[in-house]
């Protein structure tokens, strides 16, 4: 207990130091403006349409550079994913760049500008760090590529379509068409589940018939729906297989392979057509039933 106490009095002592080292290099940086205004004197105003001029300027020709980075990677065939984040990283830094150039104009000295954005940095640094987390998580998002923009994917929790990675952030699309925010750093921590990561799926399909049915009839049948189906491949081949004999009948498996952007419409159509045929044929689809008997004991 009394470690812990020595440990937490430890790390406030450290905190406050650190602030009052950010309070500190803030009055600098004051002080420093004040210098400027005064040395300058009347020409102190022509310095400010100078700034203006450097700022809007400077953001022209930042967001310039943007576009011509961003055409420079997509004639590279960059991953557009990567692109949209290079974008944002790049937007940052010239800002940061501009507002130096400002200050300098000014006549304000940039390193105790500099001094606040270390001293700062580091009393902010633990209260966002899960953030800094998250733009970890990002980068690693982007190198590694475990989805692409317009992918459907699980992850983080929740599942949709891919839109834009972040700096901090994921943003997917719903099939009902809701935005969600996933934090990169809780997609990294979990499961990736990437169902557009291949051209071809699999649809898994397990279909039941009674025991009075007949079974060779009813494999036939499942085979003619495949066959007539042009969107369902011959390469890998379909599969009509007697899986299981169950409580209540007897149950197959049914797996064809399609394109991974036919792999909804397939699913459908084929349980509607299973059904429809299963009704027409006279096949019964049977569902769990329990038998009661009661005997009525001699009195």
């Amino acid at each position: 207990m009394l470690s812990s106490l020595l440990l937490f009095a430890d790390e406030a002592t450290e905190t406050s130091q650190n602030m009052q080292e950010t309070i500190n290099a803030g009055g600098k940086f004051l002080d420093s403006i004040k210098e400027g205004a005064i040395e300058h004197g009347p020409g102190f105003l022509l310095n400010i349409v100078a700034v203006l001029a450097i700022f809007f300027i400077g953001r022209i020709v930042a967001n310039w550079i943007i576009k011509m980075a961003a055409s420079a990677m997509r004639r590279a065939r960059v991953d557009d994913m990567l692109i949209q984040f290079v974008r944002s990283i790049l937007y940052w830094a010239l800002m940061l760049f501009i507002v130096m150039a400002v200050l300098g104009r000014l006549g304000i000295k940039t390193d105790s500008f500099t001094a606040v954005i270390a001293a700062a940095g580091l009393a902010v640094g633990f209260a966002l760090q899960d953030s800094l987390s998250n733009f970890a998580s990002g980068v690693m998002l982007i190198i590694f590529h475990p989805f692409r923009l317009g992918d459907f994917v699980e992850a983080g929790g929740t599942a949709g379509i891919v839109e834009e990675i972040q700096i901090f952030n994921t943003v997917l699309r719903t099939p009902d068409n809701k935005r969600i925010i996933v934090p990169n750093g809780k997609i990294t921590s979990d499961n990736v589940t990437n169902y557009a990561a291949h051209q071809l799926r699999r649809i898994d399909m397990e279909i039941m018939c009674g025991y009075n049915d007949n079974l060779r009839d009813v494999k036939n049948y499942l085979e003619e729906v495949l066959a007539a189906d042009d969107r369902i491949l011959d390469d890998p081949a379909p599969l009509v297989a007697v899986n299981e004999l169950a409580d209540s009948g007897v149950i197959l498996y049914v797996r064809p392979w399609v394109k991974t952007s036919e792999y909804w419409d397939v699913k459908w159509s084929l349980t509607e057509a299973i059904k429809n045929g299963f009704d027409d044929r006279g096949f019964t689809i049977p569902y769990p039933t329990q038998d009661i008997n009661v005997h009525n004991a001699a009195g």
